[in-house]
């Protein structure tokens, strides 16, 4: 179907799969929670998934003459766009750090692939996990037509979920503006493939709002230590690298700190440590 006449401009985009549609000859709605008994419509079936020589079951008026009576799922669809279009712009963004400026970076796993996971609406704003070859982060992004362009890059924020309370991390990026990090892996070496990635990333997404996990995740102090500690092992082999460099006349600078590895280089402020753990 190219269209339907009425509503939108007949743009099919506009409507979701649970729009109760209205014929605007003779006003017999399609609801699809209902279907459609005389052509054997099974219920379920969204308007823009009936057959293309699908008619009004009463006047036989074609399916480009139905208008949108209403359309319960309306506020999902205008959120699933705003979702698209911001993680589009997430993932380019930092698809241009890995390209650009990390490819060469030891620490890295070149196994994997920026790929944004699991985002959804939290209060007005998108929320999800976007891995890359060198972290894994629960990232926050503002509400349409909210400003987060003065974040300072590096101030903590902390954020409550079910499962626990979180450290988020301001930042910005050119594509993105201004956005909230909190560091769930880093580095990602354990990672044997994409897939494994994203299925530990999905998971998150889902302890991330079950409050039975507030007890495994209300325990900063063990988080922090450890945080501690793998950065404490980095610069140990940080220090080693860069002394095997002098005594090759190379640059000490070339090795990366942890905080230009966690960052792709572009924050001046502390690494992102997570107070709780969301999977």
């Amino acid at each position: 179907m190219s269209g339907f006449e009425g509503s939108f401009l007949g743009a099919n985009d506009k409507i979701s799969a649970q729009a109760i549609m209205e014929c605007k000859i003779c006003w017999t709605p399609y609801d699809p929670a209902e279907g459609d008994d005389t052509r054997q419509v099974l219920p379920g079936t969204a308007f823009l998934d009936l057959p293309d020589d699908w008619k009004c079951p009463n006047c036989d008026a074609p399916k480009e003459q139905f208008l949108v009576s209403e359309d319960p799922g309306a506020q999902s669809v205008i959120e699933a766009s705003i979702i698209e279009r911001r993680t589009e712009l997430l993932v380019s963004d930092f698809n241009e750090v890995w390209h650009g400026k990390m490819r060469d970076v030891p620490l890295v796993n070149k196994l994997l692939h920026v790929q944004a996971v699991g985002f959804q609406m939290v209060d007005g704003r998108p929320l999800g996990v976007l891995i890359s070859p060198w972290f894994m982060n629960l990232i926050q992004l503002p509400a349409e037509g909210e400003d987060w362009s003065d974040l300072k890059a590096g101030e903590k924020e902390y954020m409550s979920f079910p499962s626990g309370e979180y450290e988020f991390i301001h930042n910005s990026r050119e594509m993105v503006g201004g956005y909230k990090a909190c560091s769930l892996f880093s580095p990602m070496n354990d990672f044997k493939t994409q897939a494994q990635a994203v299925d530990v990333a999905a998971a998150v997404m889902v302890a991330l709002f079950q409050e039975e996990h507030r007890a495994e995740t209300d325990r900063s102090a063990d988080i922090r230590a450890t945080r501690e500690a793998e950065v404490a092992a980095v610069e140990e082999a940080e220090a080693a690298a860069a002394a095997e460099a002098e005594a090759d006349e190379a640059p000490i600078d070339a090795t990366p700190t942890r905080r230009q590895v966690i960052t792709g280089g572009l924050s001046e402020g502390a690494e992102a440590a997570p107070q709780g753990e969301a999977g």
